[in-house]
This record gives structure tokens, sequence and C-alpha cells, in this order.
């Protein structure tokens, strides 16, 4: 640990020295605590941090429209445009590679979910299925799912391993919660659970925001913090023991998402990729999200802040977006590709400006929560890598089945706990429909199977197919076919059991 001479002579260094304000009002014990948390900054970098972040901020946005170009078709492959038979053989290469052990999931889990209005991490959130399952327990069961899926097509037992990536704000409640819940089934040694780095925020001066009189506001470094998490828990190492050479990367909030998807691993490993990304066809031209394209060349993710609503409005000669390529933050890379990323790029990421809502403390020593944004957090991001990929594929997958994030509280319009649950119930309800099923209200009326109802209409029918019984609509025939099921419905491992005897 510095001492607080140390301390004071590299923030006057830098230019910070309003950090140590509020020192002589500290107790010894505040002190020492305040000091060992200074002394884990990079110091060194703090002036170029702060006034990096400051110019950052300052900078008008740059269009990238006279230099980008859609992803070649060649290098993309698409659940919608792709027949049985070739949806099968990416499916079995990705069950074979997952029978090896070769195969690892990685959460990306550092957020603090404030647009969700939580004090908890994201994962631990129930978005009111009538089986009560919150995001977390949902993943483990899908993992748990697949493993069985992996053996039975190959004969060999198996363990995808969990990586999960928290940040100061996650690790304790995400260790504790996984711990009370007996870890959901899966083996405590096959999840790894690791902090990602923190950086200061900043105001638009280029000042360091204090939270309190004795500690900085700090923020993870953004999902592309990654990186160097990586590179400081050991964790390539670890994948290098348990012998995993394929990745899947993918973020917490998608109520939807495939955990270890064979036929993504599959098309991936087929097409010798060693980076790669779901995609989903954008909703419409202005929507929000990020594309996958080319910029001079090389494969990026552009903001759609970054490109002008003519360009966003292309469309090709049979109406087609030209820029469809929504980016879902769901990707695949070889340990190969990672290892190389550790060593030689990590520190090329570009940085990124998020604007936020800061609490601070003023100069007198009151607590302020701001109504504005009033702070600047630097973030890297997760698909910052893609330029230095060798060869980089796309997959476009169905939106209604792989992705609904929760990122926003109930009363927004879209990505909310409302729109996540009823997502889900309208895929098990097409589940149970195509497995022979008809589903009924309390009145003996059918009701809808949910394919005609929007997020906005009637709510879906409450039927809820646990992952430990099929993880992609797979096997329920035997169960289902021909059966009236009152909903609410809940087809856990003991109903499946009751409908398996004659």
């Amino acid at each position: 640990m510095l001492s607080y001479e140390e301390v004071q002579q590299s923030l006057e260094a830098a230019g910070q020295t309003h950090v140590l304000h509020f020192w002589s009002e500290l107790s010894e014990e505040e002190r020492q605590t305040f000091l060992q948390d200074l002394s884990q900054l990079d110091l060194k970098g703090l002036k170029d941090h702060c006034e990096g972040a400051q110019r950052a901020a300052q900078t008008p946005v740059e269009s990238l429209d006279q230099n980008i170009e859609p992803v070649p078709a060649e290098s993309i492959g698409s659940v919608r445009k792709s027949g049985r038979q070739r949806l099968e053989e990416w499916e079995h290469e990705g069950l074979l590679q997952i029978s090896q052990n070769k195969v690892g999931v990685l959460l990306l889990a550092g957020g603090q979910g404030t647009r969700l209005g939580v004090q908890y991490p994201k994962g631990m959130y129930n978005v009111g299925l009538p089986s009560g399952k919150t995001l977390y327990q949902i993943q483990a069961e899908r993992i748990q799912k697949i493993q069985q899926l992996a053996e039975k097509k190959h004969g060999s037992k198996c363990t995808v391993p969990w990586y999960i990536m928290t940040s100061e704000f996650t690790l304790a409640p995400t260790e504790q919660f996984f711990k009370e819940n007996a870890y959901f089934g899966l083996k405590p040694s096959d999840i790894v659970m690791f902090e990602q780095r923190m950086i200061p925020a900043v105001t638009f001066e280029g000042k360091v925001i204090l939270q309190d009189k004795g500690k900085i506001a700090m923020a993870p470094d953004g999902n592309g913090g990654l990186y160097q998490a990586l590179v400081d828990n050991a964790i390539l190492e670890d994948m290098k023991r348990r012998r995993v050479e394929y990745l899947h990367v993918y973020c917490v909030d998608n109520i939807l998402v495939k955990m270890a998807d064979p036929v993504f691993i599959g098309f991936c490993v087929s097409r010798g990729a060693d980076c790669g990304a779901k995609v989903v066809e954008k909703a419409c031209p202005a929507e929000p999200v990020g594309v996958v394209c080319r910029v001079q060349g090389v494969t990026q993710v552009v903001e759609y802040s970054e490109i002008r609503p003519e360009t966003s409005e292309l469309r090709g000669p049979g109406g087609e977006l030209v820029f469809s390529a929504g980016n879902i933050c769901n990707h695949f890379f070889t340990r190969a590709f990672l290892q190389d990323v550790a060593e030689k790029f990590k520190d090329q990421l570009k940085q990124h400006v998020a604007l936020k809502k800061v609490p601070f403390v003023d100069s007198c020593g009151n607590h302020v929560k701001p109504a504005k944004p009033n702070g600047i957090k630097m973030e890297k991001f997760v698909f910052d890598v893609f330029p230095f990929s060798r060869n980089f594929v796309a997959f476009e997958v169905v939106r209604e089945e792989e992705f609904s994030p929760l990122k926003n509280a109930d009363g927004a319009p879209s990505d909310s706990p409302t729109t996540a649950r009823n997502s889900l119930l309208k895929q098990h309800c097409r589940w149970a429909a195509a497995a022979g099923a008809t589903l009924t209200d309390g009145h003996e009326n059918n009701v809808s199977t949910a394919d005609s109802v929007s997020a906005g209409d009637v709510p879906p029918a409450p039927c809820e197919i646990s992952p430990l019984v099929s993880y992609f609509g797979e096997g329920l025939e035997p169960l289902l076919n021909g059966r009236t099921l009152q909903t609410p419905f809940i087809l856990d491992e003991k109903k499946a059991k009751e409908l398996q005897t004659p």
C-alpha cells in the first residue's frame, strides 16, 4: 500500500488533488481504506485517463457512412435460410465438441442494472414467470440440459464450464446467491467467477468524481474489460487446463439465450472461424442497435449513432435492409484467438464514452443524486476485438427464438420484465402447439398459441417449459401430443415423469 505522501504526490501530478479534500474529516480506519483503494488505482495513468475522457466526451461522433459495407454473404450463416439437413449437421458438430469437453460458456455480468432499477445483479432478477425462476436459474438449467443432450448423442459424460465475469458491485451477491441456491444443480468447481477492473468516473471538466468523502466513484470498464480480466484472473490458463477450445460469450440479460448453442458452435467450428457473432435482422432502420458490418474492409460493430438515417434506410433489390445485421452481444471465440488478444491486442481496444448520472459529494460534503448526466464513464466493448480476427463469421438467428433483453423497468415500451416474460411464454406456447398440445384457460376455452400476440397486446398463455425438460423445443411430442393442457401450465421434470406414465 502506498503512503499518504506518495498518493498525494501522484494526485498532484495528475491534477486531481481535490480527491483528498475531506481527508481531515475521515477516521483512521476510513483513511486506511481510502489509501488502500487509491493504491490500487493506476495513478500513473490517471492524468491521461481523465484528460482522455474529457476529450472524448467533447468530440462529436464521427459518421462512418462513406466507409461501411455489409458483411459479405460468404461470411454469414443463417437459421432462416438454411435447410434442415445443414442445421442438423451444424448441431451434430456442436454437440460433438461439447461431448469432448471442448466448449465453455462465459457470462458478462458486471453491469449494475441501473435502468432496471434494482440494487442487485441482473441475473438474480425474477421476471414473473409462473415458476418464479431467475435469469441465473434458467441459464444454469440450460447448461445442465445441453450437457445431457451431448452425452445422449455421443455417449460420453461431459462438462460445460461456466465462467462468470462480475464486477466489484456484483461479485459478492452473485457468489452468495449461487451458494444459497446450491449452484442450481451444477458442480461449484465448474463455475468460475471473476472480477473485471474498475475505473474512475470523471466530470465533464476532467475531474475524478468523489462518491463519498473517502471513496472515488468507480465503474466497470465495460464488457470489453473481459480481455484484461482473462489475464488478471488466469482464466485462459483455466480453460487450457480443462482443454476448452471454444468459448460462447453472452450477456446476462437475454432471457432467450441458448447456452453453448450447438448449432452456432457447429457452424463456427465447421467454418474454421476464430471469432463469430450471432445477429438478428433489425426490426426497423431506426432500431437502436449496433450493426455488424465492415469499415474499410475490416469487420466491426458500428453503433446506430455512427450511421446517418439515410444509410440505415438503404434497401437491397429484395427490399431487405442493406445494414440489417443487428448485434446482440452473443459471440464465439477460439481459445487461441483470445490468447492472441490477451498477448497482442487488448491495449489497442477503442474506448467508448458513456454519459451517466453519477451520485457524488459536493465541495461542502453534501451527497447529491444528479437528475441529468454529470459524469463520463469510459467503456470498452466486447466486440471491439472483431477487427483482429483472421476468419470472422456472422450467424443470423430468429429474434423471437433467441433475443429478448431485460434492460428497462416495467412501463418502458421494450426490453422490460414484461416483454422478456412474454417472449419466453410465447416461445413455450409455440413449442407446446408444435408438439401437438392444445392449451385452454380455466373455462375450457382454447387460448392463443401466441404466434399472433404482439408484445403490447393480450399476454400469452402462461405455459412454461423447464430447460431441464427441453433445451430448444426438442423431445416434447411424446409428452404433449394430443393432450389438452389447462393453463397456467408448468412442464417441469416432475410433470414430465407424470406424463410419461401410461
